[in-house]
C-alpha cells in the first residue's frame, strides 16, 4: 500500500433515536428528514460519492428501515413513470438507486454500548489497514469542494488522522469540542493536541468546533477497541470517538481541517429550519417564491397561535 493511499471507505453513524427533534422523528428516522428535495442522509452521500468514496457503510438500528427503502432501486416504479409519461421523476428515482450503487452502499445492525465510537467499530472489521472517513448523517455542506475531499486532501498531506473545523464565535463553545491547535501549517491544516469537549468560553483553547467529519487510522480503531473493552469490565460511561482520538493525540499527531463551506446541522428543530430555509433560498425555483412570501409576511401580522 502506497505511504498516502487513496481513500475508499466510510461510515455513516445512522443508529439515533433523533430525541432532539421528536415528534417529528418518532415514526421517520431523522436521517429521512427533508432538507431541500431530498433526504438529509442522501447529501452525505452524494457528497462522498462525489469525493470518489466506493465503499459506504451504513449503521443502523431498529426502525431505520426507511433509509434502505430509499436507496434501494424500484425499476417497477421506473417503469410505471415512464409509461405515464413522467420522464423527470423516473429520472430521479432512478438516478437514486445509481448513486447507491457508485457508493456501494452496505448496512449494518449497531450492537454495543451506547456512544458515537461503536457504530465506528462495528464497521470496522471491513477497514483492514486502510484509513476511513466518518460522516454524520445529520449535516449538510455547502461547498465548491466537498469537505470529504478536503478532508482526504489533508490526510494525503499528512499521512495521519484528521478532524473537521470551522470557525467558532466564542460564545459557541459550549456546543462543541474545541481543538488545542499546537501549529498552524497554513491553508487550514492545523496540527492539534487533542479536543474540549464543552469547554465554557474563557476556556476555550482555540476559536475552532470540531464539526462531525474525521479520517480515522486503523491506530483510532484500536483505541475503541480498548474503550470498548474497558466498557465491559465497568460498565459506566459511553464509547465516544473523541475519546479515542484524544488517547491517541497524547502521544501521536492529528490535524485539523478547516473546511472551507457553509455548514447546516439538523440535528435540533432551530438549526433544521435554518438548514431548510437555507437550502430552499439557493434554489432556483424555490428560492424567489420564498423570497416573494418573506416581503409579503413583513406587512402581515403573525398568525395567531391559541
Amino acid at each position: 500500500m502506497p505511504a498516502n493511499p487513496t481513500i475508499r471507505r466510510a461510515v455513516i453513524p445512522a443508529a439515533g433515536l433523533g430525541s432532539r427533534l421528536l415528534p417529528l422523528t418518532k415514526a421517520t428516522p431523522k436521517e429521512m428528514l427533508p432538507v431541500g428535495d431530498r433526504p438529509v442522509i442522501e447529501h452525505t452521500v452524494r457528497e462522498l460519492v462525489a469525493s470518489g468514496i466506493t465503499d459506504i457503510t451504513i449503521v443502523v438500528s431498529g426502525g431505520k428501515s426507511l433509509i434502505q427503502d430509499h436507496f434501494r432501486p424500484n425499476p417497477a416504479l421506473v417503469e410505471q413513470l415512464r409509461a405515464d409519461g413522467k420522464k423527470e421523476y423516473a429520472d430521479a428515482v432512478e438516478e437514486v438507486g445509481e448513486l447507491a450503487r457508485q457508493g456501494h452502499i452496505t448496512y449494518l445492525d449497531q450492537h454495543g454500548p451506547y456512544g458515537n465510537g461503536t457504530p465506528v467499530l462495528n464497521a470496522a472489521r471491513s477497514f483492514g489497514d486502510e484509513p476511513v472517513l466518518v460522516l454524520w448523517p445529520d449535516d449538510v455542506f455547502v461547498a465548491d469542494v466537498p469537505r470529504a475531499q478536503q478532508l482526504i486532501h489533508a490526510y494525503e498531506t499528512t499521512n495521519c488522522p484528521v478532524l473537521a473545523l470551522m470557525p467558532m464565535a466564542p460564545a459557541d463553545s459550549q456546543r462543541y469540542g474545541v481543538p488545542v491547535v499546537k501549529e498552524d501549517l497554513g491553508q487550514g491544516l492545523l496540527r492539534i493536541t487533542g479536543l474540549v469537549e464543552k469547554p465554557k468560553p474563557a476556556d476555550a483553547p482555540s476559536g475552532y468546533a470540531a464539526i462531525g467529519g474525521y479520517v480515522i487510522t486503523p491506530a483510532i480503531i484500536e483505541e475503541l477497541r480498548e474503550q470498548t473493552r474497558r466498557w465491559y469490565e465497568h460498565r459506566q460511561g459511553e464509547i465516544y470517538l473523541t475519546d479515542a482520538i484524544n488517547a491517541y493525540a497524547a502521544s501521536r499527531a492529528v490535524y485539523g481541517q478547516v473546511i472551507s463551506g457553509r455548514w447546516y446541522d439538523t440535528g435540533n428543530p432551530a438549526d433544521y429550519l435554518v438548514a431548510q430555509m437555507a437550502t430552499a433560498l439557493a434554489h432556483p425555483e424555490y428560492g424567489p417564491i420564498l423570497r416573494k412570501l418573506a416581503r409579503e409576511s413583513g406587512d402581515a401580522p403573525a398568525p395567531s397561535t391559541s
